[in-house]
């Protein structure tokens, strides 16, 4: 991908993440989480300094690659990356790396218009072109229709709480996002 690609659908203008759209990601990503709904706010702000580190370091060794387009105007709308985690050996995968992709997000009004897949289909070119089989993700129920489009497949994941105060609060704000939704308030910043 070059480095600063415009879309004539759109007119966004697709670039890969540098350290100085660090805040930017960090910012997209708490929207993420504030508009999933199944946390705090207090959760994800704290949340924000480990992310903003975590990536940093990432992005630096070229461990993250990230994408973000910007509007004509110039202000970033969309983003979305891709981590090559470390992975233990599998068969039919030669490998011990995973990419992964995360933390998409696209702003409310620039929804529906193609960009969030723009995205995801330059981080899987990305992955091809470095040789890599497969990339995975985790679909929030908002994403799951984009990466329908764009053919990848449902997989199954569980999770156990070692700690069961965080299956309870979880169940907790998931019951009060749903009443929430049902009201039409909006959990975004």
């Amino acid at each position: 991908m070059a480095t600063r690609r415009a879309s004539k659908r759109t007119g966004a203008v697709y670039s890969r993440v540098t350290e100085g759209d660090l805040e930017v990601l960090v910012d997209h990503r708490h929207r993420m989480w504030s508009e999933i709904g199944n946390h705090t706010e207090r959760e994800i702000a704290e949340h924000d300094s480990r992310y903003r580190a975590w990536a940093l370091s990432r992005i630096r060794s070229g461990e993250v690659v990230g994408v973000v387009a910007a509007a004509p105007g110039g202000s970033v709308i969309a983003s979305g990356c891709v981590w090559f985690r470390p992975d233990q050996p599998r068969p039919q995968l030669p490998s011990l790396i995973s990419p992964y992709i995360l933390s998409m997000y696209t702003a409310p009004d620039w929804r529906g218009r193609g960009v969030a897949s723009r995205i995801v289909r330059d981080l899987v070119s990305v992955c091809r072109k470095a040789g890599y089989p497969n990339v995975d993700l985790h679909a929030s129920k908002y994403g799951r229709s984009v990466y329908s489009r764009l053919r990848f497949d449902r997989t199954w994941e569980m999770r156990f709480w070692i700690d069961p105060r965080i299956r309870r609060r979880r169940a907790r704000l998931r019951a009060k996002s749903q009443k929430r939704g049902s009201k039409g308030l909006d959990r975004a910043r």
